[in-house]
């Protein structure tokens, strides 16, 4: 997505988001107009929740301390084992947790989440565990239920935040359920980088495209009818596309 049309997706957002989380695939950081979609966020009053893998948090580092934009950094953790099995995982964990240390001095509203979505499926995160509290000088409960807590704050704005892992959604996977609720189309909705408007971020390759902000508003996507015939279809515990039937995700919103 070119800084202009970023620029006017934005317009069109004004008043009807609370935040903007970049993410929904690819690495926001590595965007080669990063500091200018920054400075429109900073410079049209929107907040912004930011994701990332951390790769690039060294040279990206004074660009987020000045943008008065970022309201949350989200550091997905457990990426990096997934994506370089042999790697050290200290030499990438330094880099962000000096990031969050400085972070807490220069803009200590900001919160950092340390994510560690592969609960139960991973040995790597004990030598994560350890590497933080070395680090801020903590102790962690290892005791991790993420059914009832999903996060366990740790040192002023830093928190860990826990998950199992997901399968994305796919129409070639088996249906899963005819019945559930989401929070898509609700609490948030996933724009793809070439305006696709999609009901959640697990909709990667959209899937289910409700529309396009480049052609149209928020409220003419939103009010087409396969978007209201999910939207009510949630309410009244019933999944209407195809696409979320084989969604594992959705059954974390099960009433337990």
């Amino acid at each position: 997505m070119s800084v202009v049309e970023f620029s006017n997706i934005i317009e069109k957002l004004k008043g009807k988001a609370d935040e903007i989380c970049l993410h929904l695939m690819g690495e926001p950081t590595a965007h080669p107009e990063f500091e200018e979609i920054l400075k429109i966020c900073n410079d049209s009053g929107v907040l912004i929740n930011l994701t990332t893998n951390g790769l690039l948090i060294k040279r990206k580092a004074e660009l987020l301390y000045k943008s008065k934009c970022i309201r949350q950094v989200n550091f997905s953790l457990q990426s990096y084992k997934d994506n370089f099995p042999q790697k050290d995982l200290s030499q990438y964990l330094k880099p962000i947790m000096d990031f969050s240390t400085k972070l807490a001095e220069v803009r200590p509203e900001v919160y950092v989440n340390y994510r560690v979505w592969n609960v139960g499926t991973s040995s790597d995160n004990e030598e994560i565990f350890k590497l933080v509290e070395k680090n801020f000088d903590i102790c962690i409960n290892r005791n991790i239920n993420v059914e009832n807590i999903k996060s366990k704050r740790i040192w002023n704005k830093l928190y860990l935040h826990f998950d199992s892992r997901f399968e994305w959604p796919s129409l070639e996977g088996e249906i899963l359920s005819e019945e559930g609720r989401c929070h898509g189309l609700k609490s948030h909705i996933g724009i793809q980088a070439d305006g696709t408007v999609v009901p959640c971020c697990l909709d990667k390759e959209a899937v289910i495209s409700l529309g396009n902000l480049h052609e149209s508003n928020l409220d003419e996507v939103l009010s087409t009818k396969l978007a209201q015939d999910m939207k009510k279809g949630f309410e009244q515990n019933k999944i209407v596309h195809e696409m979320c039937k084989r969604c594992d995700y959705i059954q974390r919103f099960r009433k337990k």
